[in-house]
């Protein structure tokens, strides 16, 4: 029998009285776009996050680009970013006209490292965006702290860290802006592309909505270039149904998280390592990755196991064929010696399945599986 990399249908069996109920009440009312649920669930993620205010949008890429169209950061800009991340995070700094500038990563969690954002900050900067990677919130305290030196916004990606926290505060509510994507593989998952913006400023709160909405401040009066990135109700109805039972299925997360720890931690196999959640810390584990030393012959045996396995991410952003040519139009030398902790990470992580409803079996035989095939 295969193990599911990530099991959506167990999850929809638990929710499919609650989501057929929401879904039933969108079809009667027939409001698919800007409906009741929209703002209903805008107030529960942000009660949630403890954030001021929330504002649901197309997806987590539109989450990023938002905010960064709110700040006005545009051409002649830069914006700090991760070496290692999912594309969206670059992307979206392209897409507002601005240019990404790379930092390398923490290597114990896969995080931005503070310590490489000074000499990364010129009189071009205008705001760091940190990724909240595998579910574990970065260092926003440090992070925080030298852009508040430099006067520069700060955008948490929390694409994978919704519902985690960092010093006893949630992920989305630790900056300037924080962003999230609902995309149906996250740990808050839609039926299909959906996001958020969260931020305790009341002004931008307003700007973020005009602009999600074609830059109008009411309909038919545009004050502002915006982009159609409205969250359709639908999507909103399925949230407001999984965020029910959401808690628990983050503490099952944890646990599983935890059990697999405490089954790695005796491995001393060459260049490997399981995740480590720093002390202050909780994670959703919107992936549980290891590092491996041989990824290709370590997948092959899982798979052979019966084991899925996938990789979070095979390259780093500067090294993305498009990426690396507009680096090198510009100027900027890309050596194989820049960004080397992230460059390794690329190399070498490897996740294994991990869903809230995976019964001990099911983890013993992915554990099994690992122990077995390390090398």
């Amino acid at each position: 029998m295969t193990v599911p990399f990530i099991d959506l249908k167990t999850q929809y069996k638990a929710l499919k009285p609650r989501i057929q109920e929401r879904i039933n009440a969108v079809l009667e009312h027939g409001a698919y776009v800007n409906g009741p649920e929209v703002g209903e669930l805008e107030k529960v993620l942000a009660q949630f996050t403890g954030c001021a205010h929330s504002v649901v949008c197309s997806s987590g890429t539109d989450a990023l680009i938002l905010p960064l169209m709110a700040l006005n950061i545009g051409p002649g800009d830069e914006v700090i970013v991760t070496a290692m991340s999912f594309i969206a995070t670059a992307e979206s700094v392209i897409l507002a006209g601005a240019t990404p500038v790379y930092v390398d990563i923490d290597p114990v969690t896969f995080n931005m490292d503070p310590s490489q954002l000074e000499k990364a900050i010129t009189k071009k900067t205008k705001a760091i965006m940190p990724v909240s990677l595998y579910g574990q919130v970065a260092d926003m305290e440090e992070i925080n702290a030298v852009a508040a030196k430099h006067g520069l916004a700060v955008i948490e990606d929390s694409a994978q860290s919704f519902g985690a926290t960092y010093k006893g505060k949630r992920s989305c509510n630790l900056s300037t802006f924080g962003s999230t994507s609902f995309f149906p593989a996250k740990p808050l998952g839609a039926y299909g592309d959906a996001g958020a913006v969260f931020t305790n400023n009341e002004k931008h709160a307003v700007l973020l909505k005009e602009l999600r909405e074609h830059g109008s401040e009411k309909r038919y009066y545009h004050t502002r270039l915006g982009i159609n990135a409205r969250l359709d109700t639908l999507q909103c109805a399925i949230l407001l149904a999984k965020m029910e039972r959401y808690p628990w299925e983050i503490e099952r997360r944890q646990a599983i998280g935890a059990r697999y720890g405490r089954a790695f931690e005796s491995v001393k196999a060459k260049n490997f390592s399981y995740p480590k959640i720093l002390s202050h810390n909780t994670s959703v584990w919107a992936q549980y990755t290891l590092t491996v030393n041989d990824r290709e012959d370590f997948q092959k045996k899982l798979t052979a196991k019966g084991i899925p396995t996938s990789i979070h991410y095979p390259r780093i952003m500067p090294e993305q064929p498009w990426y690396k040519e507009q680096l090198q139009k510009a100027g900027v030398s890309v050596a194989m010696t820049e960004w080397p902790k992230a460059r390794f990470a690329a190399d070498h992580v490897i996740s294994l399945p991990m869903f809230p409803d995976m019964d001990e079996p099911t983890q013993d035989k992915v554990i099994e599986a690992v122990l077995e095939s390390v090398s």
